[in-house]
């Protein structure tokens, strides 16, 4: 028991020092992208981590259009990445073990339903923090975060990763008139469970 509390104190030391292999992974396919001159920009947890929520993940999700995606993986697939399964969009990066969630421009978020919030084309939203990554900006993370929570009962996650973005950019009530109107009233509630101090 604990050797495997050890490994797990090692991956996320390693993880918060940048230096793990789902960071090397994002770097990788970072280089491969833009040597190919394909727009894209990093979502989920790796983007909220770049806007200042400081979590471990195990993947690395990436937004993407959808004939970009296709001529990646007509290169690509076979050297070094492999699909996760016939017909997937996500593929996995073997060189260091590591699965790439794929997040397609025009789709929507949560359910898959049509909404008035989907998955925008990456170079309208994009922001580079750190090493020049692209990574989806604030405003675009909050959106597609709470959207898909609205919208899923499976992924509670999403509404702390909101709460916890909030907190960590000390964003205001009044930010939510950034937003998508379709989730405005989500990202004012939100912000209200922000304000509760957690200490005892």
């Amino acid at each position: 028991m604990s050797d495997s509390i050890l490994e797990v104190a090692r991956r996320a030391d390693l993880f918060f020092m940048e230096k793990s292999p789902i960071h090397d992974a994002m770097r990788r396919l970072t280089k491969t992208l833009r040597g190919m001159e394909i727009p894209f920009a990093i979502a989920g947890a790796m983007a909220a981590n770049a806007h200042g929520h400081k979590q471990t993940t195990d993947d690395v999700n990436v937004l993407i259009g959808l004939q970009d995606l296709q001529r990646f993986k007509a290169q690509h697939i076979g050297h070094g990445w492999i699909d996760k399964h016939e017909g997937s969009k996500s593929f996995h990066d073997t060189v260091n073990d590591v699965n790439i969630g794929v997040l397609i421009a025009g789709e929507f978020p949560g359910d898959g339903r049509p909404k008035p919030v989907a998955f925008p084309m990456p170079e309208a939203v994009t922001v580079f923090l750190g090493e020049g990554i692209p990574y989806v900006s604030l405003p675009t993370l909050l959106e597609l975060k709470t959207a898909c929570a609205m919208t899923t009962s499976h992924r509670p996650r999403d509404l702390d990763d909101v709460i916890q973005l909030i907190r960590a950019n000390k964003l205001t009530l009044e930010y939510a008139d950034q937003l998508n109107p379709y989730v405005q009233d989500k990202y004012r509630e939100l912000w209200q469970a922000a304000q509760v101090d957690e200490e005892y």
